[in-house]
């Protein structure tokens, strides 16, 4: 028996091929999160050096902090380090996470070092911890500026938006994680529930781990 084929099929299955391996046009853009992870790594080391110099040789205060106490220096030194932390944890999350939700598997099951979170990422999990992660980059900088605001006059409006865009942050993320969860059918609820991690966006068919 003979089946015809739509003169259209091949071109509509070429087309969709093309669409499909555009995917790979985001590679380079993760290629330079890997290079901004490099640029965090010597942003690091500079700000420890200025952190070990100072604890060495008291005397010797950046121009920055000229004026604060020695606790007060210490501490948004140590801040410093843990911001550039945060944000290189966050590039991590979008290359990793980014890559293998909207490029291409990685293969890494069974892999001693795959991260735990990796095993059900999606887009919806990706958003959710990006903003918690973003959260806490914007705890360090409030942080900061409440310290700050013990050794110089900081403007009053700076804190307040400060504390605003802090709260907004807060409440995007709060809102995200509440359409995750509305999102999951009983189903998946109740399969998560078993595993322990209630609100995640596991599929249901997924083995647990």
């Amino acid at each position: 028996m003979s089946t015809s084929t739509s003169p259209t099929a091949a071109p509509a299955r070429a087309f969709s091929s093309l669409i499909f391996a555009s995917r790979w046009l985001q590679a380079p853009l993760y290629l330079g999160l890997i290079i901004a992870q490099i640029v965090y790594v010597v942003q690091f080391a500079k700000e420890l050096v200025h952190l070990i110099d100072y604890a060495i040789d008291n005397h010797h205060v950046p121009e920055q902090y000229v004026g604060f106490s020695g606790e007060a220096i210490t501490m948004l030194m140590v801040l410093g380090l843990v911001d550039v932390v945060m944000i290189s944890n966050l590039l991590i999350m979008v290359i990793i996470g980014g890559y293998e939700t909207f490029v291409s598997r990685m293969n890494l099951d069974g892999h001693p070092d795959q991260p735990e979170w990796l095993n059900h990422v999606n887009a919806n999990v990706l958003k959710t911890k990006l903003a918690m992660s973003i959260i806490g980059i914007s705890s360090i900088h409030l942080l900061r500026t409440f310290i700050e605001s013990a050794s110089r006059d900081v403007d009053t409006d700076e804190m307040m938006w400060q504390t605003f865009i802090h709260l907004a942050f807060v409440a995007s993320a709060l809102a995200l994680a509440l359409i995750d969860r509305m999102t999951l059918s009983p189903r998946q609820r109740a399969a998560n529930a078993e595993r322990g991690d209630e609100g995640v966006a596991y599929r249901v068919d997924e083995p647990a781990h």
